[in-house]
């Protein structure tokens, strides 16, 4: 099969309407993009991606009002409302009771909660206005790898087994959205930290929190929560905050990926500084993946990563670090 790259929505809805499988742009990374209600196309997706069936997918939706049908409204909390009209369209994931009827299984793992997001790209808002279904779209890589910020990602993993890319150029937020349920009084509870952080979160309901040792020893209830994802085939060693200083490196088989300022005794282009100086976390969220892309690709022995402060979204890049690293 040949894969196409293109900025044609109206051929990326075809394609989709036919159950054929699409990447897509979001703001936070590309998605493999299938029809969410038919299971040749979820299965599809699994296929594609080696990904585990256990593992649920998230449901993207042009706007709030399209969620009608697909979640129950009754079980619908008064935060998720309030977050969707501050957050969406953008980088948030809402854990919904779904309507089992409409939701197939396949998509939430058997599970009764449906992972809904409503993405900002323009591209993929173009998109979702011309179908009249969600699109399942988790990220548009094999399974377990770094995720995918540039078309080119997505067709060096990809390429020869799917029709298209729909391209919308760098990914802006870098990083996945942040996924957020309910608990048993209703309080947003992140499950998987994103590009909204959760002071953002708290802005806005101030008894957001995060999970519970107790609440991360259920099942897998949401997607992004698998020990280990986001990692490159070198293996990878963190150093930094709550670490101490990077270990000991042989210089011409080592990479690193740092926040402010280079390693020293480390050739400069083995390096990727993310925020040269500044030391800005969104900066450096945007070109994480990229960079881990990059020096993934010279062929190294070793990689090492700086952690990063552990505020804002710091704890989000914390958290796909530490996964990118727990492969081994």
């Amino acid at each position: 099969m040949e894969t196409l790259l293109g900025t044609d929505v109206a051929r990326a809805a075809a394609l989709l309407r036919a159950g054929e499988l699409v990447a897509i742009p979001t703001e936070t990374v590309y998605g493999l993009a299938g029809h969410g209600l038919r299971e040749d196309s979820l299965q599809r997706i699994f296929a594609v991606k080696g990904r585990p069936l256990s593992n649920p997918l998230i449901l993207h939706f042009a706007s709030p009002e399209h969620l009608g049908g697909y979640v129950r409204p009754g079980a619908v909390p008064a935060a998720a409302h309030t977050l969707l009209a501050a957050f969406s369209p953008g980088p948030l994931t809402l854990l919904l009771s779904r309507e089992p009827a409409v939701v197939p299984d396949t998509v939430t793992a058997g599970l009764p909660d449906v992972a809904v997001r409503i993405p900002a790209h323009p591209l993929v808002q173009q998109l979702l206005h011309q179908l009249d279904f969600p699109l399942a779209a988790p990220s548009a890589n094999p399974f377990g790898y770094i995720s995918p910020t540039l078309p080119e990602h997505v067709l060096r993993q990809l390429g020869g087994k799917i029709p298209y890319v729909l391209d919308g150029g760098p990914c802006e937020a870098g990083i996945e959205s942040t996924v957020v349920g309910f608990g048993p009084a209703g309080e947003p509870v992140v499950y998987r930290p994103g590009a909204i952080s959760l002071e953002a979160l708290q802005q806005v309901v101030p008894t957001a929190r995060l999970r519970t040792a107790a609440e991360k020893a259920q099942r897998v209830a949401s997607p992004g929560l698998l020990p280990y994802h986001y990692s490159p085939h070198t293996p990878l060693q963190l150093f930094g905050p709550g670490l101490g200083a990077a270990p000991a490196f042989e210089a011409g088989s080592t990479g690193a990926l740092t926040f402010r300022e280079p390693l020293p005794g480390l050739p400069l282009e083995q390096q990727v500084v993310l925020s040269p100086g500044r030391g800005n976390l969104a900066e450096a969220a945007h070109g994480l993946y990229a960079a881990l892309h990059h020096l993934d690709g010279l062929g190294l022995q070793h990689l090492l990563a700086e952690r990063f402060p552990e505020t804002g979204i710091g704890m989000a890049l914390n958290e796909r670090l530490e996964k990118a690293a727990a492969r081994g």
